[in-house]
């Protein structure tokens, strides 16, 4: 591919996902999913304008990267531990049940396999995607909305981070498992040793960065070793330990976050992805996603992703609100505010496309369920902490 046409296809992908993301704000809804809905309509979809490669693959891959080390940079270890076991527990419960529900939806549609076989992976991966909140989704929400600061909008938002966190993990284990050579003890066990790794690692790694954070304040060098780190961090962990190298970059925001200037550190950073990165990874979704190609089959399998995906979280999180002693229109709240899905769903699913795990059509179901998850969200929580307590 020449570099003018490259850079053609980076005008086109960068003007019309901004156009349709701000589009999308106009009319309420996700700046996200006007982005990848600007790469349908410049795809194979309708006027095919741009063509995926390789080039925009690399590009998008810097992308999620650097998503993730922003998603670390935003977590607040403070409320994490404030939040504690509730919320911890109530993450849990946000994994599990979308995970089996959506493996079984997958088995419904297109058989069961044995474990362990490709079909049986696959149906396994279509569960992770479900177990993904979208943080910052339900944080704006919580915050237009003046909850955030409540004991209950806390306990929401620490799990939608804790939920993350472990979807990660498991993502990490199903892409293993595809590995033949691999079991999966083998898989946690160098998931496990990572993270402990990544424990010790970033203990020093804090301090050095923290004393370069006193002497220098709020000077460029600051973002620029930070988004260095992420990327050592996110090589070391696909290259010697298997595990996916969103989830070093993930940790390595989270272990910057509690600098004084991380969110300088998150501003910076957000710079690059506005701009550039984050248009060019949603854009490269709606390339990848040709609904010329859908037939019966995946459009029914698309409605029924969105019906589970929506309902296992309320009946996962608000289920296990209810044990833990929330009264009813609480529980429903923590249920309704852990549905939305937002970029890391999306991150999930372009993971398994990357991995072969999982084919584009696949992206139809996953864009349904982000969009209607983050229009119903707002309206839901907004009716149901308007309505007078019982």
């Amino acid at each position: 591919m020449e570099t003018l046409d490259i850079l053609m296809d980076m005008a086109v992908i960068i003007l019309f996902a901004k156009f349709f993301a701000l589009l999308a704000r106009k009319l309420h809804a996700p700046q996200v999913a006007g982005e990848i809905i600007a790469g349908i309509i410049i795809g194979p979809t309708l006027l095919n304008l741009v063509q995926t490669t390789d080039f925009l693959n690399e590009m998008a891959e810097l992308g999620v990267i650097l998503l993730m080390f922003s998603a670390g940079l935003e977590t607040d270890l403070r409320e994490l531990k404030k939040s504690g076991l509730k919320a911890t527990l109530i993450a849990c419960a946000g994994v599990f049940l979308p995970l089996i529900l959506g493996t079984l939806l997958y088995m419904c549609f297109y058989g069961f396999d044995v474990a362990g076989s490709p079909e049986f992976i696959k149906a396994l991966f279509i569960g992770t995607i479900l177990t993904a909140t979208s943080v910052s989704i339900t944080v704006q929400v919580l915050k237009e909305l003046g909850k955030i600061s409540t004991e209950l909008g806390m306990t929401i938002m620490s799990a939608a981070i804790i939920d993350d966190v472990i979807g990660i993990l498991v993502l990490t284990a199903v892409i293993g498992m595809k590995d033949p050579s691999s079991s999966i003890l083998l898989v946690a066990g160098k998931t496990v040793l990572f993270f402990v790794l990544a424990f010790f690692a970033g203990i020093v790694l804090y301090q050095v960065m923290k004393r370069i954070d006193e002497r220098y304040p709020h000077t460029r060098r600051i973002p620029i070793i930070s988004i260095a780190i992420a990327f050592i961090m996110s090589y070391v962990a696909d290259r010697y330990f298997g595990v996916a190298d969103i989830t070093g970059a993930f940790l390595a925001g989270v272990i910057l976050s509690s600098l004084k200037d991380s969110e300088y550190i998150e501003r910076r950073v957000d710079i690059n992805s506005y701009t550039f990165f984050g248009p060019v990874f949603f854009a490269s979704i709606g390339l990848q996603t040709n609904l010329r190609t859908l037939d019966s089959t995946i459009l029914l399998f698309s409605l029924a992703f969105v019906v589970v995906g929506l309902l296992s979280k309320i009946a996962g999180c608000g289920g296990m609100g209810r044990i833990l002693g929330y009264k009813g229109k609480d529980a429903l709240r923590i249920g309704v505010g852990m549905m939305t899905r937002g970029e890391v769903a999306l991150i999930v699913t372009q993971r398994g496309l990357k991995a072969g795990i999982i084919g584009s059509e696949y992206f139809t179901a996953v864009i349904l369920l982000i969009v209607i998850s983050s229009l119903l969200t707002p309206l839901l929580l907004k009716a149901l902490f308007t309505e007078k307590t019982a």
